[in-house]
């Protein structure tokens, strides 16, 4: 495996003037050559003059959170990852520019099947940077389309293990616990680019939905879910207020009842409590026993 190294590279503004003079001295040396008719010493200084433009090709620069890595004849010689003016051996080509800004990724909506065998759509937002240059450009063909694939592979392998609704006390699920969700696709991205150099900061979930051919019918189960669960919260607080009231009525020895006439007065608590609409009273005009 190729690993980052430093490169080879001299401050680009001083050697950028000591080849400027040294290019000052040619033409002279020329001239003066020329002129004491001295022409073996002309020849090597015309064709040394010839050849000066060449050490002007390795200068190059490297802006802000940008890297460039040099390679000579096929190697990798190294990665320049300070910012500046540089001078490089001028025959090492490509310098190939790598960005290490802090990118943006949102996949494509995925269908895929929940843990349920249910079909959702999903897809995610990945926060990432390239933290080894060699790795990115050597190790991969592509290195985007390569997180392209693998979050897409990614996230597919998290969303079958996990349920669209939690139907148990402290199931993970996609809807109820999406941050846990997110971390774990942000984990398995990076597993799978830890050969491209490239370090996964964070990962969301952008879009979460059942698919459409069954997004009608999920939304009646839901309905049918919460109903329920008001249901049993109002049960439970009227069974809790009828207990009450029967406590109080025997503590203040307000009115005794009969094992008869408490089943009658919770009957009727429930009833008033438990009713989706507004309870009619009935006066009972008579006796406790008689209507």
């Amino acid at each position: 495996m190729i690993k980052e190294r430093p490169a080879f590279a001299l401050p680009g503004w001083s050697t950028l003037f000591a080849l400027i003079a040294f290019t000052i001295l040619l033409g002279v040396a020329v001239v003066v050559t020329a002129v004491i008719e001295q022409w073996a010493a002309f020849v090597v200084v015309v064709v040394l003059a010839s050849l000066v433009w060449i050490p002007y090709m390795g200068f190059t620069a490297v802006a802000p959170n940008e890297a460039r890595a040099i390679v000579l004849l096929g190697r990798y010689k190294g990665t320049i990852r300070e910012q500046g003016f540089w001078w490089v051996n001028p025959f090492a080509y490509p310098r190939t520019k790598v960005s290490v800004k802090v990118r943006n990724f949102e996949s494509s909506r995925l269908k895929v099947n929940d843990h349920d065998g249910n079909p959702i759509e999903i897809a995610a937002v990945v926060v990432w940077r390239v933290i080894e240059t060699a790795e990115a450009l050597f190790e991969v063909d592509d290195y985007d389309q390569f997180l392209m694939v693998q979050t897409e592979a990614a996230i597919r392998n998290v969303v079958t293990s996990y349920p669209y609704d939690s139907h148990l006390d402290g199931e993970v699920s996609l809807r109820g616990n999406p941050h846990e969700i997110g971390e774990k696709i942000g984990a398995e991205i990076q597993s799978r680019l830890a050969k491209a150099g490239i370090e996964v900061m964070d990962s969301r979930i952008s879009h979460l939905a059942y698919a459409p051919e069954i997004a009608s019918a999920m939304l009646r189960r839901q309905q049918a879910n919460a109903i329920i669960a008001a249901r049993t919260r109002i049960v439970e607080g009227a069974v809790s207020m009828v207990e009450m009231a029967l406590a109080e009525l025997s503590d203040k020895k307000i009115v005794r009842l009969d094992e008869e006439r408490k089943a009658a007065m919770v009957s009727n608590l429930l009833v008033v409590l438990c009713s989706e609409h507004e309870t009619q009273p009935v006066v009972n005009a008579g006796t406790l026993y008689q209507g």
